[in-house]
């Protein structure tokens, strides 16, 4: 394991470098405009494209199809990578009922001009966090976390050049969206997030968790989206179009509308005052066939167990709406 190293925060004004890990994924479209929309608050490092919500070659496409969109003559210099098409030890499982065949929702874009790097998302991983200077480089992780517990299994050093991860996964009262027990980025892949999470717990690297018990809270209702579609650009338009694809029974769940679960983590390093929650301990449960993804919060302490995570409950959704609707404002 890792030895812990000491941590610096970086100053204020400082952009800060950040690599999303991904499987575009409706909401984790949305997330990358956010995050190309905040380039004076981030420094969008690369993407590493993961097997999640859908197949590879699928995300690593919509990754480069989103970058276009947002950034058509790519003025940031946008780099997508191709990680791993499988979970460490299981089969991959998709979730194409929610966001369909091709991930998107059936949102339509032009091929992308934008070419896949050739370097493999995990090589990638580990050149940039081996190099990173410090504090290092915050990783927004959207998907299952099997490219990072790569990473980490090919070079247990490069824990020390992450800054923070910040990850939409997990869950606690709410229950479970893969089985009624796990999330479905950890239930993908539980081995990869059971390493990550043990290995930056041992270095001493803060995790930010976005579990469904806040992305259940910022639901994307009728008058959210016509406001998207009101901003009169492409990337409004797409961004409305892809909140009502939606795969959720709403009138089976009470739901005024779809939860927004991804951009929760760029919203997060953009404004953390819109988010509350506890610091606690959590596990990733990897055994047990009726638990197996299941992310086990020692939410009142029982355990005696060191709190590992800034777990989060509670979101001001009209803000964060507001946030959202305001950068995308910004793009083409």
């Amino acid at each position: 394991m890792t030895a812990a190293v000491a941590r610096t925060e970086a100053g204020p004004n400082v952009t800060r470098p950040i690599i999303i890990d991904t499987d575009p994924g409706q909401d984790d479209a949305i997330a990358i405009m956010l995050a190309v929309a905040s380039r004076a608050e981030l420094d969008i490092r690369g993407i590493v494209a993961v097997a999640g919500n859908i197949e590879l070659a699928h995300t690593e496409e919509n990754a480069r199809k989103i970058c276009q969109l947002a950034d058509p003559e790519n003025r940031l210099g946008l780099r997508v990578y191709a990680g791993c098409a499988e979970p460490l030890r299981r089969r991959l499982v998709t979730s194409k009922g929610f966001h369909g065949a091709d991930g998107l929702g059936g949102l339509t874009l032009p091929a992308p001009r934008l070419p896949l790097q050739r370097q493999n998302g995990i090589d990638f991983l580990v050149d940039s966090l081996r190099n990173a200077e410090p504090p290092g480089i915050t990783i927004c992780a959207l998907g299952p976390l099997t490219n990072i517990a790569a990473a980490f299994v090919r070079d247990p050093r490069i824990v020390r050049g992450v800054h923070e991860l910040v990850m939409m996964g997990g869950s606690h009262f709410a229950g479970g969206n893969a089985t009624p027990a796990a999330e479905f980025n950890v239930h993908i892949d539980p081995e990869a997030a059971k390493i990550v999470l043990n290995e930056l717990t041992t270095a001493g690297v803060p995790i930010t968790m976005m579990p469904l018990d806040v992305t259940h809270k910022a639901l994307s209702t009728t008058e959210r989206i016509a406001r998207f579609r009101a901003l009169g650009n492409a990337c409004g338009k797409a961004a409305a179009d892809l909140l009502a694809a939606t795969g959720y029974d709403l009138k089976k769940r009470g739901w005024a509308g779809a939860p927004l679960h991804d951009p929760c983590v760029i919203a997060y390093l953009l404004n953390p005052k819109l988010f509350a929650g506890r610091k606690v301990n959590v596990e990733v449960s990897i055994a047990d066939p009726l638990t197996v993804g299941m992310t086990v919060v020692d939410w009142w302490g029982v355990t005696g167990k060191p709190a590992n995570v800034n777990f989060m409950t509670e979101v001001d959704a009209a803000a964060y709406y507001r946030l959202l609707t305001e950068r995308i404002s910004q793009l083409p």
